[in-house]
């Protein structure tokens, strides 16, 4: 409490403890003091007792106020003057221990006066100097950790320069990993100012590097090198994003086909248009297909499928890069930081495996639907032979590419090369039926002279058989794989992995064309033949089935390749090639039908889906060479009437079956060669007319048989090369369609020798002058009654008139080599024609003795003598058919009866001429009737 100013007026202490007051009283006054002068040191107590007076002052009440203020001061004081009084003991001990101290606080003062006074000395002698360099010690170190951070943050800055240099060459995994590496020390000095600005850099310098690894990526499409891909999937690697890559890497095989096809078709149409003309890069690849050139048609196709060739490579050497870089992670070598991440580059594997598994349908797919716009986008109608042939094997090709590649049956490309076939093919195959019937009209059928060793096997059109033996190998492959055994064992992705392409033209491919076949002349020297088979060494390259040297027909001789004079005597006298080598026979058209077979099957060989198509083609053009030899040489209204069954009822069914199917016989000689718009027309030709150079009306030539030799013998000769190809052509036909293939040859390709009958007959039949020879029959009088021994002259104008045939038909066969087959129906006709008349001069006799019929009998000997001396042919045709009507002039009735019965291939003339001759001798009239009626009642059949 603040009692400055109350006690201010205080007496003496001795004075007011010398009175004495009651310590209650005291109290009491105590407590009536104000509350107020218990306040704070700012209390103004005067102005306090001055603001309490009354506004009329009394003094007396002042003056009590007055001494109750002086009585309560005197108490406090009092108070006061007991408490200090009470205290004054422990202040003097206070009083001495604060004097106490003030000493000991002298004696400290002096202490660190001299403490201070040393320190100041020690300062001087020892702790300036080492703890000055301790301090330089630590600021060094200070400064040489900064020094470090400062170059490291230096080198940070210039990392950029050197991550340039290690992209420009190439050093994508190098460069990643420095860039990482920068970012980790970036993220320790992140304290400084400047690197977070260089941390940004570094992260856009990262996504600099992954946008040039891409790039180094999309390279691999197309030239895939080892080095190059082993840093960039390191590269990814790195970066952890093995899977997005593969993603990246697919992406980039899509591109690079469609940026591939679309460059290359767009070099070619750039270069065919000649303009600078950029509407063409505008354009879309399948409409840019469409701008292709015929000229530069194969050139683009190549080097599309050589383009292509290149990505698919590419692809399958990723492939193979992916399988052996599994294989070492595979192996029990791995290291143990390896084993860490195992889980995560399992999956990593796994997903590739998938991804590169599952994209080679995906880009072959590409590869389809690229090339099949291409095919697509030209009309290939008009194409040369040997041009579409080009297209075809590359096509092959291509398709067995996919399949090596992931086991595809390339359904795109074959539907696409299939439209193109079969729409080429039917163009192709109507303009060769009319070149060939143009031949077939201007054809002389002379002998076209080829060597006496020729087979199908030279002509370069059936190289394609030699060169492989499954019709599936395209004939460029074929090239391939008889070059050795080894390499037939070889996929193209093996024999091409390293250089090389399928696709490439081989340049030998035209030398291969080259052949041997023409005879200098007709008369080849043993020498020239050897040398011919000496200088063609094809046996390797020919298939078993054309390995045969020219067969003869009908007798299945292989013909001896020099004639010595012995085997000249050991010949038959009707054998007229003896002076020839046995050279087939066949004319230009020939050769060139044949040709058109060989060319047709090499379409087939290359595209199987087309094989029915073609081989129906095929049948087609020996059906109208057929036709056309027996409606030149072989069509007479004489043969119904002749009764020799030359035309056998399936050679009739054939020709019968072709007239219907392939002749267009409304077509005018003029506009033959338009096709009216009837659909059934549309596939038929017009029935081709024989040359007017050919004369068949000159006795002097035989009847044109020269003529008619090498177009019967060139078919022959034709149906066997047929023969000989059916096994390959068995095997291309759809298993559906060989029914047909084998009525074709059983019902076509087996009736060509057939047609030797009826075009041989029309030489025979006008040979040897029958008609004369009736005349002198009839001018014979047969009822002599003795017996004679000399013959009748008729019996030698025949044989002159055979002499002559025989010196005609050696002179005939000094041009044309006439096979023994030819000769022998030839000399069959003639003697049957002889015979047969023969039998109808005898007919005609209207009296008879014994004596006649025995000289009939021996004029028939006479005949057969001398015959047999002209010619080898045995039996003699026909013997028993005059034998057996001269001796039943004997038979009795009854045997007579049963002789009409069982001999019909006699005429009803003839027949009844024999019942009337023998009346009157041994048979009676009765018996005449009754014979003439069994005559009657014979039913014939027509022959």
């Amino acid at each position: 409490l603040s009692f400055r100013l109350f006690l201010s007026g205080l007496p003496d202490l001795r004075e007011l403890r010398e009175q004495p007051i009651d310590p209650q009283a005291e109290q009491e006054i105590i407590d009536s003091i104000e509350e107020v002068y218990f306040s704070n040191d700012s209390f103004d107590m005067v102005q306090h007792e001055l603001e309490k007076l009354p506004p009329e002052l009394n003094l007396q009440e002042l003056e009590d106020y007055r001494d109750k203020l002086k009585r309560q001061q005197a108490a406090v004081s009092k108070k006061v003057a007991d408490l200090i009084l009470e205290k004054q003991p422990s202040y003097v001990k206070e009083l001495e221990r604060v004097t106490a101290l003030q000493t000991n606080l002298q004696l400290a003062a002096v202490i660190c006066t001299n403490a201070r006074r040393q320190l100041s000395v020690a300062k001087e002698g020892f702790t300036e100097a080492s703890l000055g360099l301790l301090a330089n010690q630590r600021r060094r170190q200070l400064l040489t950790g900064l020094l470090k951070s400062l170059r490291t943050i230096k080198t940070l800055q210039r990392t950029d320069v050197r991550l340039s240099e290690m992209l420009e060459e190439e050093d994508y995994p190098g460069a990643i990993q420095l860039c990482l590496e920068c970012q980790k020390a970036a993220s320790t000095f992140k304290h400084y100012s400047c690197i977070s600005e260089l941390n940004s850099k570094l992260q856009d310098t990262l996504e600099q590097i992954e946008e040039q690894l891409d790039v180094a990526l999309s390279k691999t499409c197309k030239h895939f090198d080892v080095s190059h891909y082993t840093k960039v999937q390191l590269a990814y690697t790195l970066l952890g994003k093995t899977q997005t890559a593969m993603d990246q890497l697919h992406m980039h095989f899509t591109q690079a086909i469609h940026n591939t096809v679309f460059q290359v078709v767009l070099g070619y149409v750039e270069l065919c248009a000649g303009n600078a003309d950029t509407k063409f890069q505008k354009m879309q690849y399948k409409d840019l297909c469409t701008h292709i050139t015929l000229d530069s048609y194969i050139p683009c196709l190549t080097d599309l499928c050589k383009a292509l060739w290149e990505v698919m490579l590419s692809y399958h050497r990723t492939m193979q890069w992916h399988e052996e870089h599994d294989k070492q992670e595979a192996s029990p070598t791995a290291s143990e930081s390896s084993v860490v991440k195992s889980d995560e580059s399992v999956v990593d594997r796994s997903y590739v495996k998938k991804k590169l598994e599952h994209g080679l349908t995906r880009i072959w797919q590409d590869v389809q639907l690229k090339v099949k716009a291409y095919i697509l986008g030209t009309d290939m109608s008009n194409f040369k032979y040997d041009d579409f042939i080009v297209v075809l094997d590359v096509i092959s090709r291509l398709m067995q590419v996919g399949e090596e590649f992931c086991g595809s049956k390339s359904e795109v490309l074959q539907e696409s090369i299939k439209r193109q076939s079969v729409n080429y093919f039917k163009n192709y195959h109507r303009a060769r039926l009319e070149e060939l019937r143009m031949f077939l009209e201007n054809e002389t059928w002379e002998l076209c002279p080829v060597k006496s060793n020729f087979n199908i096997a030279q002509l370069h059109e059936f190289k394609f058989m030699g060169q492989c033996r499954s019709p599936s190998v395209s004939p460029s492959r074929q090239a391939a794989s008889s070059s050795g055994p080894a390499q037939e064992q070889l996929s193209l992705f093996q024999q091409y992995l390293q250089e090389g392409n399928p696709f490439e033209m081989p340049a030998e491919h035209r030398e291969e064309e080259t052949e041997d076949v023409l005879a200098s002349n007709g008369y080849e020297s043993d020498e020239l033949e050897k040398s011919v088979y000496q200088d063609y060494d094809s046996d390797s390259d020919v298939p078993e089935e054309l390995k045969q040297d020219f067969v003869d027909e009908q007798t299945g001789d292989v013909p001896l390749k020099s004639v010595s004079r012995e085997t000249i005597r050991s010949k038959k006298k009707s054998d007229y090639n003896l002076n020839k080598t046995n050279a087939p026979i066949l004319t230009n058209t020939t050769l060139n039908v044949i040709r058109l077979v060989g060319k047709y099957m090499q379409m087939m060989n290359i595209l199987k889906p087309i094989a029915f198509d073609v081989i129906h083609c095929v049948s087609q053009l020996f059906d109208y060479y057929l036709y056309a030899v027996y409606t030149f040489f072989g069509r007479n209204d004489m043969y119904e009437s002749s009764g020799l069954g030359l035309i056998s009822s399936r050679l009739r069914t054939t020709l019968n079956r072709i007239q219907e199917s392939l002749i267009d016989m409304e077509a005018a000689g003029e506009n033959a060669g338009v096709h009216g718009p009837a659909e059934d027309r549309k596939e038929k030709v017009p029935s081709p007319h024989l040359s007017q150079m050919v004369v068949l009306t000159n006795s002097g030539t035989l009847y044109g048989l020269a003529q008619r030799v090498v177009a019967t013998e060139s078919l022959v000769f034709l149906a066997e090369q047929f023969e000989s190809l059916q096994s390959h052509l068995d095997t291309m036909m759809p298993a559906a369609k060989k029914p047909f293939l084998q009525q074709f040859y059983s019902q076509t390709v087996s009736t060509a020798s057939e047609l030797r009958k009826p075009i041989y007959w029309i030489v025979a039949a006008k040979a040897i002058d029958y008609e004369q020879m009736l005349l002198l029959m009839a001018g014979v009088k047969w009822d002599i009654r003795e017996i004679m021994s000399q013959h009748n002259v008729y019996v030698d104008v025949l044989l002159k008139e055979f002499e002559q045939f025989n010196k005609r038909l050696g002179d005939v066969s000094r041009h044309v080599r006439i096979p023994l087959p030819v000769s022998n129906v030839l000399w069959e006709h003639c003697i049957r024609l002889a015979n047969r008349t023969l039998v109808e001069g005898y007919a005609n006799v209207k009296k008879c003795s014994n004596e006649g019929r025995a000289l009939m009998q021996l004029d028939f000997q006479q005949f057969l003598m001398k015959l047999e001396k002209l010619t080898d042919l045995r039996p003699i045709p026909d013997k028993e058919f005059v034998e057996t009507y001269i001796k039943a002039y004997y038979l009795t009735e009854n045997d007579m009866e049963q002789f009409i019965k069982n001999h019909r291939e006699y005429s009803m003339k003839q027949l009844a001429n024999l019942v009337n001759v023998c009346l009157g001798s041994h048979i009676n009239k009765k018996a005449r009737q009754k014979l003439l009626a069994a005559i009657d009642d014979i039913d014939r059949p027509k022959r």
